[in-house]
């Protein structure tokens, strides 16, 4: 087995790692990090297949390349937003979970001070 394909290999199990994080954990800030885990799994994915052109005799392939630095900056934009849902969430009702709770009824007008 050479190079390459271990990390494909290792692409592959973070992706699986995530994606049974996402499943199987119900707290919000897991599943933040569950999701980290599988963009950083594509992330090496397409590092593998930018990595198979340079291999070949050839340069390495630019677009993949380009991709993965693009979506390492909107990967890191978008955590910073979900940590920041979940911490105004947390501030908010005093816990960081998202259980399905009965809504509140509104107050009539005679309930109202």
């Amino acid at each position: 087995m050479n190079g390459t394909a271990l990390l494909g290999l290792c692409g592959a199990g973070l992706v699986g790692l995530g994606l049974f994080g996402v499943i199987v954990r119900p707290e919000p800030l897991r599943k933040i990090l569950d999701f980290n885990l599988i963009g950083t799994g594509v992330f090496l994915m397409f590092g593998v297949v930018a990595r198979r052109g340079g291999a070949a005799g050839l340069g390495g392939d630019p677009v993949p390349q380009a991709l993965v630095i693009t979506g390492i900056v909107v990967a890191f934009s978008a955590t910073a937003v979900a940590i920041a849902l979940l911490l105004r969430l947390f501030a908010a009702t005093g816990e960081a979970t998202l259980n399905a709770q009965e809504p509140r009824k509104p107050p009539t007008d005679g309930e109202r001070s």
